[in-house]
């Protein structure tokens, strides 16, 4: 099968799976409460109620109102959130906040892939040595921590602890220094508007540092599952006959390590890595909250103890394409990786 054959066919693959989360979504939300929580809030008037209903369909039977639904959501229409000030259109908010949240869910999972594949490497070369150890130490930990316990104690050290002792420190919270910058959103990612499209290099230094700790906070997990991981599939490659092959041709060790061997190591690496940015998804609603980063996570726990059902619904949905799309792009790389995963 050609790669373009392989790759039409993963994508209508894909289809039905959107349709399913979205059909799941609706029931669940529809089980919960009146549908009609999406369109009003508290300070809609009561005579208003009944038109509402009328004009979404929501006096007509349950499947007429799936199909309601779901033309409402591709005309753009996701109701209104009321856990961000004035009302607003669920769509718009999205739009506002997801690009903090995914530049977040970017640079962690940067930091992850980056460190988390040489020592995934590193641990599974040195084979219970002292370099293996203290790289399994460091993953064990980071899967066993929980996010919100990690976040806090990273604040707690690296922001109270050093300012009350007047040493250098990171910021606590925020995207950027509120009170020395004004950043006026193009894009909505910080880190390229400030350099690319303004050009201000302080903005940009300063939008780095805010994002240390909680791009480490939300990356930590995700580097040690990637760590444990690269370890394991090397160290099963590393087993195969090509391996002693190439060895016994007198390559050296780094030639069969990332000419020969990683290639097929990264396999089941990548899968781990396209999962895990869908839950960093997930895993930033407590380190947003923890670190007040102005993103979709921190809208979704106000939507939560509101009671906001359409942006409730509408960060469900969003979260659950980032998942989709995450495991269409793992697929493909699989083909790239692996011909022989297109002919299977």
């Amino acid at each position: 099968m050609k790669l373009r054959d392989f790759i039409i066919r993963r994508v209508l693959l894909a289809i039905p799976v959107v349709f399913g989360v979205l059909t799941i979504t609706w029931f669940l939300s529809y089980m919960v409460g009146d549908p009609i929580a999406m369109y009003i809030t508290e300070r809609t008037p009561e005579a208003a109620i009944a038109g509402i209903r009328l004009r979404y369909g929501l006096d007509e039977p349950e499947i007429v109102q799936y199909f309601i639904y779901l033309t409402n959501l591709f005309r753009g229409d996701w109701g209104l959130s009321t856990s961000i000030g004035a009302d607003q259109p669920v769509l718009i908010v999205l739009a506002r906040l997801f690009p903090a949240t995914i530049e977040l869910a970017i640079v962690a999972m940067i930091f992850a892939v980056i460190l988390g594949i040489p020592l995934g490497i590193i641990s599974a070369t040195r084979k219970d040595k002292p370099a293996d150890h203290i790289t399994r130490v460091f993953a064990l930990t980071g899967v066993s921590m929980p996010i919100f316990w990690f976040g806090l104690m990273l604040k707690y050290v690296l922001f109270y602890q050093l300012s009350i002792n007047d040493l250098p420190y990171l910021p606590g919270g925020d995207r950027y220094n509120i009170r020395r910058f004004t950043y006026y959103p193009t894009t909505g990612f910080i880190l390229f508007d400030s350099l690319i499209i303004e050009q201000d290099v302080y903005l940009f230094v300063d939008a780095v540092v805010h994002l240390i700790m909680p791009a480490f906070c939300l990356g930590y997990i995700t580097l040690a599952i990637i760590t444990r991981m690269m370890r394991s599939s090397m160290l099963e490659v590393i087993k195969e006959d090509y391996i002693t092959l190439a060895k016994s041709k007198g390559l050296s060790e780094r030639i069969v390590i990332y000419r020969h061997a990683l290639r097929n190591a990264l396999i089941p690496t990548v899968t781990i890595i396209g999962l895990a940015f869908g839950g960093l998804m997930t895993g930033a609603v407590l380190t947003e909250t923890i670190f007040n980063w102005p993103g979709l996570g921190k809208w979704a726990v106000r939507a939560i103890l509101n009671s906001d059902m359409a942006a409730i619904n509408g960060f469900t949905l969003l979260v659950a394409f980032i998942f989709v799309t995450a495991n269409l792009i793992v697929d493909l790389v699989y083909g790239i990786l692996d011909p022989r995963i297109r002919f299977g």
